[in-house]
């Protein structure tokens, strides 16, 4: 049945009626897509009545002009689950994102051309986000609550005070919004700070804030920036994400569920941020730089309600309890924990699977930066003849991890994140660097960065002259390369040095969930039965990788792993229960 939601002098107004938002952030491309009905009904039991979903432009746009909206990043099929459900829902397209989501969402083809200014009425920029919001609206506008759909409410740019104060950007997005038949009422995010609230204002938009403390505060600050209408809180920051080499973030239930209950006892609509965190599956995890590079997990758990994998925690029947008294919760029970298979099994060596799917880039003067080379790479070696006779000290702006060798023989590691970016040399010929792009930053100025090496590479202060050979290596291929190697061996006293493919078969009774125990490797990629998991790193905090239920079967299954670094126990083993970590390396 058709419905109109508006905004009211002092309320949301569903039909006419007053109407309290009660959501939670679940995106859709961070959970795999034969589970979305299950969490959206987890969620629907902790008392929610919306489901609020960003949109990743780069996962369904990742090279310029191929778009895909299907499987996992089947946007319209998770709107009507939604609407079937019983839920609405709050989109929120961008163009950026932020999210933690590697590179803000924002597509590296986009970020490449370093001429455009993002997020600005640049031309280029913006004919490029047209052609987006053009095929994300297509799917959101005939799913809007007045056309019998979940939507209630679209977000225009996401945070854009705190970037940026371009009101003829903003007209321009409202305009391309409407015109493409958006009738739903539009907002903006931003921290109540008022600077904030006023860079990223328009008429055109409602202005909602992000908090997750100091509640009375923050509602206070908003309203003097909001005079008229509700008052949302479109972030309530309930938990946090991990950087490698962090501790596991956690808050305390009881502290998060307190602030809830200050927050809907003022009467105010909410979106919790997040409800289900899911997973930064394949390469997807971003990382921050307020000074320091930092990249994040492959989990996304968040420390959630709705934990990575699917569980009800301390926290949501804390958060349930505290609805209850604001709004009515489904009388139905919840559901328990279980755990998941325990198992283990030798994994088997395919030998150094970078061969099996380099591209050759051919030979430059300098090094070019991977952004240079083509969108979304990860893995490249630059090589370069050397004439080094003596003890000499490397130095470059590796971005972001670097494996060094001379003539063949590893010498040791680059890496941004602790500074680290210097390293004395051996006498040799050959110098080569195997540079990965650990995660692109996805908040502030430094969105875009260019990856891999940028600038020159020094000897003693000089710069190292070229040509350089540049090869680059297609991760997701990677495991493919591993799981159709012709030959695997044992390894040899259960060690091994990278980079090398690893595999395993093992017996399952049933599909199930599954966490894969990483103790004992370095540093990498997993993937079971073709699915990538994501990136692994003995830093911490994140231990186990989550393994969807539906990416396994019964019968016979395969783990494999590419081993960059070095492992010290060629063991794949499935435990009980995730381990994110609470230790640091």
């Amino acid at each position: 049945m058709t419905s109109r939601f508006q905004i009211g002098e002092t309320d949301f107004l569903l039909d006419g009626e007053p109407h309290r938002i009660i959501s939670g952030a679940m995106h859709y491309f961070r959970v795999h897509p034969d589970l979305w009905r299950d969490r959206l009904r987890t969620a629907k039991l902790m008392g929610l009545n919306a489901i609020e979903t960003y949109v990743a432009w780069n996962a369904h746009e990742p090279v310029q002009g191929e778009w895909n909206a299907a499987g996992g990043l089947d946007l319209g099929r998770f709107l009507d689950l939604v609407a079937e459900e019983g839920l609405h829902a709050i989109v929120r397209p961008g163009p950026y994102i932020c999210a933690e989501w590697h590179n803000g969402g924002l597509p590296t083809w986009l970020t490449a051309d370093t001429d455009m200014k993002l997020r600005s009425s640049d031309p280029r920029y913006l004919a490029a986000v047209t052609s987006f919001l053009d095929r994300i609206n297509a799917i959101v506008a005939p799913r809007q609550i007045d056309r019998d759909g979940s939507v209630i409410l679209v977000q225009i740019e996401n945070e854009y005070g705190a970037y940026g104060a371009d009101k003829a950007y903003l007209a321009e997005l409202i305009r391309l919004t409407r015109a493409a038949g958006i009738t739903v009422p539009l907002t903006q995010v931003d921290q109540p700070i008022p600077h904030m609230l006023e860079g990223g204002a328009h008429e055109g938009l409602h202005k909602t804030g992000s908090f997750g403390s100091r509640i009375g505060e923050r509602l206070a600050t908003l309203r003097e920036h909001q005079p008229t209408g509700p008052l949302m809180c479109m972030e309530f920051w309930c938990g946090w994400f991990d950087h490698w080499g962090e501790k596991h973030h956690t808050t305390t239930f009881a502290d998060a569920a307190r602030d809830l209950d200050e927050l809907l006892a003022a009467g105010a609509s909410v979106n919790i941020y997040m409800v289900h965190g899911g997973t930064n599956f394949g390469l997807t995890n971003g990382a921050n730089d307020s000074g320091r590079y930092l990249p994040l997990v492959t989990s996304y758990d968040y420390d959630s309600p709705i934990t990575e994998s699917g569980d009800i925690t301390s926290k949501f029947r804390a958060f349930r309890d505290v609805i209850a008294k604001h709004a009515p919760v489904p009388d139905e029970p919840l559901p328990e924990p279980v755990d998941a298979p325990v198992l283990q099994v030798a994994l088997e060596s395919v030998g150094d699977p970078l061969p099996l799917v380099a591209t050759d880039r051919g030979q430059f003067d300098t090094p070019p930066t991977l952004d240079e080379l083509g969108p979304d790479l990860v893995l490249a070696e630059y090589a370069a003849s050397v004439d080094i006779d003596r003890t000499r000290v490397l130095d470059a702006d590796v971005r972001d991890y670097a494996w060094v060798s001379v003539d063949s023989r590893p010498v040791g590691i680059l890496q941004r994140t602790v500074g680290d970016l210097a390293l004395a040399l051996p006498a040799g010929r050959r110098l080569r660097l195997l540079v990965e792009e650990t995660g692109r930053v996805n908040y502030d100025t430094k969105i875009g960065e260019p990856k891999g090496l940028v600038g020159d590479v020094r000897l003693d202060g000089e710069p190292l002259a070229g040509p350089w050979h540049v090869r680059t290596f297609d991760v997701p291929a990677l495991g493919r390369a591993v799981a159709d190697a012709a030959v695997a061996t044992p390894v040899a006293g259960g060690r091994a040095a990278g980079p090398v493919g690893l595999r395993a078969a093992f017996d399952l009774d049933a599909s199930a969930d599954l966490f894969l125990d990483t103790a004992g490797w370095g540093k990498g990629f997993a993937w079971v039965n073709g699915f990538f998991l994501g990136r692994y790193w003995r830093r911490g905090p994140q231990r186990t990788l989550y393994v969807p239920g539906p990416v396994t079967r019964a019968g016979r299954n395969e783990v494999v792993i590419v081993e960059l670094e070095a492992l010290t126990d060629a063991t794949a083993r499935f435990v009980a229960r995730p381990d994110l970590g609470h230790e640091v390396e």
